[in-house]
């Protein structure tokens, strides 16, 4: 018998703590429709939703020399789950969206083009495709332009006009902002030149160190410090009556060289599959007609406690993803295997960027599903 990981996975509570339940509870209290505060979060009728990409709950718990504001807020608060996978493309369709990926559909970094016979990388998108149709779901943005409350997106400049913005923060004024300094600026111009706003902030450099370096390393460590002044700086510049909402897309986990199983040169991995999606840590297995039952066996059995690996319906079954919307499905793969400890599937020929990376995310550990609900508000 194949053994199992030691440890449950920790599955996602939608429609209770997770990222989604805090996007669509900051849009209520802001009084944006067609939202639910499920966090009961105070009315408030501006706010700011800081997203600091791969700062889990563990990393700053484990780090509060080099973050004492956030870590200060998170004395009096509990961590939420990011989702699954855990992993930004996901992730920030749950915070644009408020709904969970089952029903949003960005159900990964690299996911199948149902009919099409290849991969859509969420990341860097494709031409062919319209994000539009991929993910359907109203945004909040657009959601609160309707009910007349100004809606901004603050982030790099070069993420504008992408498909992954199209199709989640469709709605918003994207206000672009290439330093930590103008982060903070464009975010409380908003907020203070207009008497409601929905402001969402996004800061990707943590996590960028964090896959070079590893969650802990000197670099990484120092980064902390600068994301902790730009929350710090967030909150002294809201205006009265606003509120700071500090969250995150997924933790990480640092990977070994010798918790690394090569796709590419593990013969039995790779029998009956037509695509690898996914990433390192969650991966997405598309099987050839006919051979999805010998691959799934064929990956628990190569795996073994290394990951728990489940058949689509029953990763459905299990909530891994949500209440899955019908034509969502057919994105997951027929095997999806989550990692468990610090173990890694990488694909060395095949994807070599990000088999190359140290600081990894993705699974259903606590490193990884655990991320902040930080809450900074003024009178």
């Amino acid at each position: 018998m194949t053994p199992e990981p030691r440890h449950p996975p920790i599955v996602p509570a939608y429609g209770g703590s997770a990222l989604a339940d805090l996007a669509s509870s900051v849009a209520a209290s802001t009084g944006i429709p067609e939202c639910h505060n499920v966090l009961g979060f105070e009315p408030t009728r501006r706010s700011c939703v800081l997203l600091i990409d791969g700062l889990g709950w563990e990393q700053l718990r484990d780090h509060p020399a080099a973050a004492p504001f956030l870590s200060e807020l998170a004395l009096n608060s509990r961590p939420i789950m990011a989702g699954f996978p855990s992993t930004t493309v996901t992730s920030l369709a749950s915070l644009c969206t408020g709904a969970a990926p089952g029903q949003h559909g960005m159900l990964g970094y690299q996911v199948l083009e149902p009919g099409e016979g290849r991969l859509l990388n969420g990341l860097r998108w494709d031409s062919r495709v319209d994000p539009r149709r991929w993910q359907p779901l109203p945004t909040i943005y657009e959601r609160a332009v309707a009910a007349g409350i100004p809606a901004f997106h603050v982030a790099q400049g070069s993420f504008r006009g992408t498909g992954l913005t199209t199709a989640l923060m469709r709605g918003a004024e994207y206000l672009p902002a290439d330093s930590m300094g103008a982060l903070a600026a464009r975010a409380a111009a908003a907020l203070t030149g207009n008497g409601r706003a929905y402001v969402t902030v996004y800061h990707g450099d943590l996590d960028g160190v964090g896959h070079v370096f590893g969650v802990g390393s000197d670099a990484w460590t120092k980064q902390l410090a600068h994301v902790d002044k730009l929350a710090e700086h967030l909150a002294g510049d809201l205006p009265s009556g606003a509120a700071l909402y500090v969250t995150a897309d997924h933790g990480m986990v640092d990977v070994g060289p010798d918790e690394r199983v090569d796709y590419d040169a593990e013969p039995a991995l790779r029998a009956g599959v037509a695509l690898l999606g996914g990433e390192p840590r969650a991966r997405h297995v598309y099987a050839r007609p006919g051979a999805a039952a010998d691959v799934l066996a064929a990956w628990r059995e190569v795996l073994g406690d290394r990951a728990w690996v489940l058949s689509r319906d029953d990763a459905v079954k299990e909530g891994w993803f949500g209440v899955v919307d019908g034509p969502m499905a057919e994105r997951i793969g027929d095997a999806v295997a989550a990692m468990a400890g610090t173990a890694a599937v990488v694909a060395t020929r095949g994807e070599p960027r990000e088999s190359a990376l140290f600081g990894m995310h993705g699974s259903l550990t606590a490193s990884e599903q655990l991320i902040p609900s930080l809450v900074y508000t003024t009178v």
